[in-house]
């Protein structure tokens, strides 16, 4: 017979090898969402959404008969229901989770797309464009959270190689988290650039049949797009951050709204809110020159596809170009190059079209607004995780895209005037496009002073499970 030793180690051992399998058992459940399947999302929302947003002023102004301060209200509110609602959208998806905030913004486009094909007067329109901003307030800062976090992840791997687990060294050109970041954000633009060309032609073969067919279609693409995220995103849970290693002392403020305590990051968002302003004016603006030049509306597919063309060639040697030189030089040189485009175009405007070419301004606008685009959005989506420093980044995206709301809803506004003003080639014609390039010029002179001193933040704990 066994003694009582021997039995009690081998009562152990079996409740130890009991024990072991639903350790190993749970651990699976346990994952984060693939960066293929987030790249995928912006790809396919790209798509959806530019099939019917750039033909919306087309159609009002075509089929409906209505003029610029109109259409540039409508424009101006769903750009602000979206970009100015992304504060309110990000801090329920930290509170959410990504999952049910992205599927929540999907079923709420679905029902604006809806409302955008039944509209025949200015009320229904813009009912429809604040709705279908709303969806994408709802959805935008949940993806940009998640690929913040899967970005975050990916950089602390590579400094950790690159400095062999040593503290961060902080250089002016940055530290290689921000590499890591700006290659990532890189290739998302990228990704959501393949979706803003395949978008406009696919709503310019749908617009031969009817304005209509184009919001129908983009709601069947974001009712599959619900399908697909409620079946293969997990949930997300944000737990309490951990400070810097390298940072002891600095504790940052908890709470979903932090990021209205943060005025170094207000003001870097009320700068960077110029760039919104500008690429907007390629729906409201670019119109306008192209009626004035006798390119016509028909060429805004042209346009776009340029526009597109342009950010998915060179937007990842220019991403590695402004990583090593730094947000203090990629931010300024972004905006100036914006600052250069709006002011080719007023130039430009105050002579006759060329003859040959007609289309030669809308070519100067975009090729500035595309370049300056290039240079600055990925720099400032990764400054963004600077800025939390280990928080949750989906209140600090939101806000982000809310001063950029505002900014546009507030310029179209005042644009909308100017913009009578610039149907025909005269000196008047100048004025809104000599307004944009103003702005595009102090932001490039200021915006370097609210950039992060700090390029070691917090690493964001994010536990992602299945539902």
């Amino acid at each position: 017979m066994a003694s009582p030793a021997t039995r009690k180690q081998k009562i152990s051992q079996t409740a130890t090898r009991t024990f072991r399998p639903k350790v190993t058992k749970r651990r699976p459940a346990r994952v984060k969402p693939a960066p293929q399947l987030l790249l995928a999302s912006q790809l396919i929302f790209n798509i959806g959404f530019y099939a019917v947003v750039p033909y919306l002023a087309v159609a009002m102004r075509n089929d409906f008969g209505m003029g610029a301060m109109a259409i540039g209200v409508v424009l101006g509110a769903r750009t602000f229901a979206q970009e100015g609602m992304f504060l309110f959208g990000g801090a329920l998806a930290d509170r959410w989770g990504a999952r049910q905030s992205m599927i929540t913004g999907c079923l709420v486009r679905i029902a604006g797309f809806l409302l955008l094909a039944w509209a025949a007067d200015f009320p229904l329109f813009l009912i429809g464009a604040v709705v279908t901003g709303i969806g994408g307030a709802l959805f935008s800062p949940a993806l940009q959270s998640l690929f913040g976090a899967a970005a975050e992840r990916g950089s602390s791997k590579e400094a950790d190689r690159a400095e062999g687990n040593s503290p961060i060294e902080v250089s002016p050109k940055g530290s290689p988290r921000q590499s890591n970041r700006s290659t990532l954000f890189a290739l998302l633009v990228i990704c959501g650039e393949v979706g803003v060309v395949v978008g406009p032609l696919l709503g310019s073969l749908l617009l031969v049949i009817g304005f209509d067919t184009a919001p129908l279609t983009g709601s069947a693409v974001f009712a599959l797009m619900a399908v697909v995220f409620w079946l293969f995103l997990p949930k997300t849970r944000t737990h309490a951050p951990n400070t810097s290693a390298q940072l002891p002392g600095r504790v940052p403020p908890s709470g979903a709204w932090s990021c209205l305590k943060d005025k170094r990051f207000i003001g870097f968002a009320a700068f960077f809110s110029v760039n919104l302003l500008a690429t907007n004016q390629l729906y409201f603006g670019l119109p306008v020159e192209l009626e004035r030049s006798g390119a016509g509306v028909s060429s805004l597919a042209v346009v776009f596809a340029y526009a597109s063309f342009l950010t998915i060639t060179l937007q990842w040697p220019i991403a590695r170009l402004m990583r090593k030189a730094g947000p203090g030089i990629a931010l300024p040189l972004g905006f100036a190059l914006q600052s250069l485009g709006f002011a080719s175009l007023g130039a430009l405007a105050t002579v006759p079209p060329p003859s040959g070419f007609p289309i030669l301004p809308a070519f100067l606008l975009v090729t500035g607004t595309a370049l300056g685009n290039i240079c600055v959005l990925p720099v400032a989506m990764g400054l963004v995780l600077e800025f939390a420093a280990g928080r949750p980044t989906g209140a600090y995206y939101g806000l982000l895209a809310s001063a950029g709301g505002l900014a546009v809803v507030l310029g179209n506004t005042a644009l909308a005037p100017l913009y009578e003003l610039a149907y025909t080639p005269s000196i008047s014609g100048l004025a809104p496009w000599l307004v944009l390039s103003f702005l595009g010029a102090i932001t490039a002179t200021f915006i370097r002073r609210f950039v992060p001193k700090s390029s070691a933040p917090a690493t964001i704990r994010q536990e992602l499970y299945t539902a």
